[in-house]
């Protein structure tokens, strides 16, 4: 096929603030996890596809499935104002620090 270019699970994007590997900055509505440091405005590798361990609401119980969206810092099952990042695939206890996420 002469218009592919790649899977798409791994792609490398210009870092829009200081990160660090496990960090999951939202650019636009792109949101993936980074696997390694990079400073402002350097490139970094985002993994978009899998499972990952992710700071949640704490308050939150989250049950296997439920709709998992990004705030900007978490993740929470909050809707409004916030992004569609993945589904839970575990469950998550209310209070708990983080959650996993199938992205």
């Amino acid at each position: 096929m002469k218009n592919y270019i790649a899977p798409g699970e791994h792609v490398t994007v210009t870092a829009p603030s200081d990160v660090s590997a496990g960090d999951g900055p939202l650019i636009g509505s792109l949101f993936g996890v980074v696997q390694g440091d990079a400073l402002t405005g350097v490139d970094v590798v985002m993994v978009r596809r899998g499972v990952f361990s992710l700071p949640k609401t704490s308050a939150q119980a989250w049950t296997v499935g439920a709709k998992i969206y990004w705030t900007g810092s978490e993740c929470t099952t909050t809707a409004s104002g916030n992004t569609l990042i993945g589904l839970a695939v575990s469950v998550a206890a209310n209070p708990s620090a983080t959650g996993r996420v199938l992205l």
